[in-house]
């Protein structure tokens, strides 16, 4: 990874109506074609992501939809497609047309919407104020005035966004509560035929970044070295961070004192609502051979015959409850609107988004009553080390 990873970055989704000019504001604010852009509506048909550093915001991704306003079987899906992304936004441009003065219904949101007033340059004088103050009051926040097509107003309305980004804002931290400044860490790292050649799986890579910035120190191996790589510190670590299939044998191996844990459950706590995932595990005593369980990629890739989603968690739950379990996987942005047809929820953990949009998701199946969890913390209770 040499760049910062898009889970990691602010989110700025823009949403409005077909032809209102968002794929030319993307444009704009990126300052090179990255939407494509015509007077057809519904130009867009799905999601366009421009990853870039902003000075004042850090490093963001820009999200530009399909209209909200679509039509047809097709437009109801591509509809779909603009409420899936904005379910990761922190902050959404509400992108309205000055020649149309059209009020683009938003689903609710918890986040800062910020009114954008697009093509400015066909209503002006009185007509422009007026549908300045409409957009005000329809959704609560000052508008700003710009026409992308010469980045008039673009600016202002990078200044917009700065002021609105919410104070608790941040990449959640992975090891926070786990490690101080100067401690001592051990991370055990399995390079099995799930580990991509020549590189660190990101949960790991994130790992060890945020480590060094906060100023630990870091020892990685994997099991089989790990012995080897204990007996040779002059201290005990505070904690090792572990894949999670090699918790069981790594437990027998810990020294008396150190914390252990693994780099999914890490990712749960950041990303999630680890209260919740632990509470979920308990359903998997409630399975029976009847009971369908759901897990979720947030990546997607050609699975190994080891894969940890796929193989290795339905074959543990199954030699607990029986052969006739039901597994269904999906992975990226793949999700099922109904979950009333599973009896546990089990995902990933969700190195591919970032918090809100996981949070959306722990929000569906708690709204649907269907128990939730997490690979990390799964495997933990599986093998009674949770």
């Amino acid at each position: 990874m040499i760049q910062t990873p898009e889970s990691q970055r602010l989110h700025i989704v823009l949403a409005g109506n077909r032809n209102s000019g968002k794929s030319s504001l993307l444009n704009a604010v990126a300052g090179q074609q990255t939407a494509i852009v015509s007077d057809i509506p519904g130009t867009t048909t799905d999601k366009v992501s421009k990853a870039m550093e902003i000075p004042g915001l850090g490093p963001c991704v820009i999200i530009d939809t399909a209209g909200l306003d679509d039509r047809g079987e097709l437009g109801r899906k591509r509809i779909g497609g603009s409420a899936d992304a904005l379910k990761s936004a922190d902050i959404v441009l509400a992108v309205l047309d000055a020649s149309t003065r059209d009020i683009p219904q938003l689903p609710a949101l918890s986040v800062p919407v910020l009114p954008v007033i697009n093509k400015s340059d066909l209503c002006e004088g009185a007509k422009l104020e007026a549908f300045k103050i409409e957009a005000e009051e329809a959704f609560g926040r000052g508008a700003t005035v710009t026409n992308a097509l010469d980045r008039n107003g673009i600016e202002a309305l990078i200044q917009a966004v700065r002021e609105a980004v919410p104070e608790d804002w941040d990449a959640p931290l992975l090891t926070a509560g786990l490690l101080n400044e100067g401690e001592l860490a051990v991370l055990v790292m399995p390079q099995d035929r799930q580990a991509p050649k020549g590189r660190l799986i990101l949960p790991q890579q994130q790992t060890i970044r945020e480590l060094l910035d906060r100023k630990c120190r870091i020892v990685c191996c994997d099991p089989d070295t790990l012995p080897a790589a204990l007996d040779s510190l002059k201290e005990t670590p505070k904690a090792i961070i572990a894949d999670s299939q090699v918790l069981g044998k790594i437990r027998d191996l810990k020294p008396s004192g150190t914390v252990l844990t693994s780099f999914s459950i890490l990712l749960a706590a950041a990303k999630g609502d680890i209260e919740y995932f632990k509470d979920g595990a308990k359903a998997i005593d409630r399975l029976s051979p009847q009971s369908r369980v759901l897990i979720a990629e947030a990546c997607t890739h050609v699975p190994a015959s080891e894969d940890i989603g796929r193989v290795k968690i339905p074959a543990l739950l199954r030699s607990r409850v029986g052969d006739t379990l039901g597994v269904d996987v999906v992975s990226g942005r793949d999700f099922p609107r109904d979950l009333s047809g599973y009896d546990l929820v089990i995902h990933c953990g969700a190195c591919m988004f970032n918090r809100r949009y996981v949070l959306a998701r722990v929000q569906q199946a708690k709204e649907q009553g269907v128990p939730m969890t997490n690979y990390g913390v799964t495997i933990a209770y599986l093998k009674n080390l949770l």
